[in-house]
């Protein structure tokens, strides 16, 4: 019954908050559209702590520079990653697959929030697209939100981290802070069913720049992973199989555009 009446919930607000971001994206100016998605981000986790029985402790706010640009890369594998995450700013940018500008109405919504849409598989073009996009998020000197893998991971594993956050570091010459969470053993990837229980997002000391490619997707994606997994709730799992922990998956439509590639350059 909690799932049924969260999922209800979720669906409702969701439409409810849609149509109103969507009026708001017709107002001048960025104001009103961004002061609708806080009021839905905060709404949402209000539901999923309220009706989903999600406990969700953000730790580790301290570590947030107070002002300037920042990036922050965090783990993705849950819908509420986005909403709990997003609530905890007054003005946040972030990038995201195009697959969200199918929906109708979300393309002009995206781009009134100056959000950096990309191809989430991956790929030279995306790279360059992003850099593009992300110029006025630098310029503006606001805070920008990237979920490194791409894609939604089932809870406990992960999907090759991309190159696009280093990128984004060496274009900003901004800390990336690391967060690692737990949400998916109550609320994995977009699925139906809903866990009551414990829930941790942990924004983590920041990297600064100045590490080369490598060095910096091995300390990031270490520090992600690591964290998340020392943060799993062992004795309530929820969606949880503890076989997974550990797991390095692939999305099937990231790895057909990256064989597709590779076939390309060869």
């Amino acid at each position: 019954m909690r799932t049924l009446a969260f999922n209800i919930f979720f669906f409702l607000a969701t439409f409810i908050y849609g149509l109103s971001c969507l009026i708001c994206s017709l107002i001048p100016g960025r104001k009103a559209l961004m002061g609708a998605l806080k009021r839905y981000t905060k709404i949402m986790v209000w539901g999923m702590r309220r009706i989903g029985g999600m406990d969700i402790e953000v730790r580790g706010k301290a570590n947030i520079p107070a002002s300037g640009p920042v990036i922050i890369a965090s783990k993705h594998q849950s819908y509420g990653d986005g909403f709990v995450i997003f609530s905890q700013f007054e003005d946040l940018s972030f990038v995201t697959g195009d697959h969200l500008e199918k929906f109708w109405g979300l393309k002009r919504i995206l781009t009134k929030m100056n959000a950096v849409v990309i191809d989430s598989c991956g790929g030279s073009d995306s790279q360059a697209k992003m850099e593009k996009q992300a110029a006025a998020v630098r310029t503006e000197g606001r805070r920008l939100l990237i979920f490194p893998e791409g894609h939604l991971s089932r809870i406990g594993t992960h999907h090759r981290y991309r190159k696009g956050v280093w990128h984004l570091q060496q274009d900003f010459n901004c800390p990336v802070i690391p967060v690692a969470n737990t949400l998916g053993q109550r609320w994995n990837q977009s699925d139906w069913a809903k866990f009551t229980g414990k829930a941790v997002v942990e924004f983590m000391e920041p990297i600064q720049p100045g590490l080369d490619k490598e060095a910096f997707m091995e300390l990031l994606q270490d520090k992600i992973e690591g964290q998340s997994i020392a943060l799993l709730d062992l004795e309530n799992l929820g969606a949880l199989n503890p076989a997974d922990i550990g797991k390095e998956e692939e999305n099937h439509v990231a790895l057909a555009k990256r064989l597709a590639r590779e076939e390309k350059a060869v």
